[in-house]
């Protein structure tokens, strides 16, 4: 069993998916089929490689090598990556852990950083070389839209970021590597991918036989790894396990520290069965339950933590997706309401909220009993708490659920006005199928594209 640990972080989707098996991804998102990768090295040509170097068994070091010597800076292709640099992006991951970071694991992140910055450099560089270049017009729109997801103006992020020791300039240099990254992909490299038509159909047949089957919404943090370094990368990835449950952000570590494609959208592997998995995760995975967090997972090249998102059955209609039509009613306890107090008020209300027939009353009786009365459309049922979803999900129109809250909170109830049952789940069309095995050759040949700039880079380290 594989040490699995509950974590609250939430996430997002973006639109890359890194590939390690054959599976299907974004694309499918909408049929509710979503793939993963596949694995970046398998096991002979890691061992053709290594033969291939013709290493001596026993191994004399002529000279010395401290690893604990940090190198701050690096000039890459005669661009030059400054401490600041490397500070303020290093600030970002900071700020998505509450500050509470140690000294120590400042230093091991700090070298994570740099490695991240020299791979972005790179791309953008390439970029440049093939005539591609974002302009700012475009970066200020995508820094907008971050803006926007912390309910913040730009001129107020701006400040806030000031305030946590980084700058907008280190997200919209981050913007401008992911946005050039990408197209240069979509004009060096999609364009010589071919997906036939058996191709498709091999897939529709798989889903359709796998239907009714589990499959999870998984989040991946991957870290490369060699036998030389592989007790210092499983070692950090257990730093990255503890950061995370003393409550730091999985999104934020995966998208500054994976070193998969998924990176860029926080890690999201989307919906997928165990199966399209490689067998190391996909174990961790059916042994784990929605919200928990497993790892360091030894694989092919590395290891990876993976964290269960979300839990279904494929081409199967869930009825968490139902969209509900919700009255919120609610009684605030006033400032130095003890817990008996609190106990006493909360029973009152529950007597009082067992007269709503229906949600026709629920405005009357609130107004009679001193609660605030909030309307909520088009909730989906899967995005309530979890103590609530099996509760209204077993409620008919017109019931109400039992009162809950806290001290903090008050107490509440919620009242069920209207459902609307999600519609059957229906397999992905061959088009969004075709899009889909597409992009995973794409994202391939883009891990490939990578290696090969590193490879041939000119990188000074200061």
């Amino acid at each position: 069993m594989l040490p699995a640990v509950s974590s609250s972080s939430r996430l997002t989707r973006g639109a890359c998916v890194r590939l390690r098996t054959l599976v299907l991804s974004s694309a499918l998102i909408a049929a509710g089929v979503q793939p993963v990768a596949a694995q970046t090295v398998d096991d002979d040509d890691a061992s053709m490689a290594t033969q291939q170097l013709n290493l001596p068994k026993d191994v004399t070091v002529f000279g010395k090598s401290d690893p604990n010597v940090r190198k701050a800076t690096a000039i890459v292709n005669g661009r030059i990556i400054t401490g600041t640099d490397v500070d303020q992006r290093l600030a970002l991951i900071i700020t998505a852990n509450g500050g509470k970071v140690s000294d120590e694991e400042k230093e091991r992140l700090r070298v994570q950083v740099l490695r991240n910055l020299i791979d972005e450099t790179l791309q953008i560089q390439e970029a440049a070389a093939n005539d591609i270049k974002i302009a700012p017009e475009e970066i200020e729109q995508s820094y907008q839209r971050v803006a926007a997801n912390f309910r913040k103006s730009p001129a107020e992020f701006d400040a806030y970021l000031r305030s946590q020791g980084s700058s907008a300039a280190s997200i919209k240099r981050q913007i401008e590597g992911e946005l050039a990254w990408s197209r240069l992909l979509r004009r060096n490299i999609q364009p010589f991918v071919n997906v036939s038509e058996d191709e498709v159909k091999s897939v529709i047949d798989r889903l359709n036989a796998a239907k009714g089957s589990d499959e999870y919404r998984i989040g991946e943090i991957y870290l490369s790894a060699t036998p030389e370094n592989q007790a210092q990368i499983v070692a950090n990835a257990r730093n990255i396990i503890q950061q995370i449950q003393q409550g730091g952000s999985f999104q934020a570590y995966a998208r500054q520290f994976s070193e998969a494609s998924t990176a860029a959208v926080g890690g999201d592997l989307g919906w997928i069965r165990p199966a399209q998995l490689p067998p190391e995760l996909a174990q961790a995975a059916a042994e784990m339950q929605v919200g928990q967090i497993a790892g360091p997972i030894e694989t092919v090249g590395g290891v990876s933590i993976i964290y269960v998102m979300d839990k279904r059955k494929v081409l199967t209609a869930d009825p968490r997706d139902a969209l509900l039509s919700l009255k919120q009613l609610s009684v605030m306890f006033p400032k130095g309401t003890t817990k008996e107090q609190a106990g006493a008020k909360a029973a009152e209300f529950a007597a009082a909220v067992k007269e709503i027939k229906g949600c026709g009353q629920a405005n009357e009786i609130g107004a009679r009993i001193g609660a605030d009365v909030v309307d909520n459309d088009n909730v989906k049922v899967r995005d309530l708490p979890p103590q609530l979803q099996e509760i209204l999900l077993n409620l008919q129109v017109g019931e109400t659920t039992p009162p809950f809250g806290s001290i903090t909170d008050g107490v509440r109830v919620l009242v069920v006005c209207g459902r609307d049952d999600p519609a059957s789940a229906n397999a992905p069309n061959a088009d969004q199928i075709m899009a889909q095995l597409e992009e995973e050759r794409v994202n391939k040949r883009a891990r490939i594209y990578l290696r090969d700039l590193r490879r041939d880079a000119v990188i000074d380290y200061n």
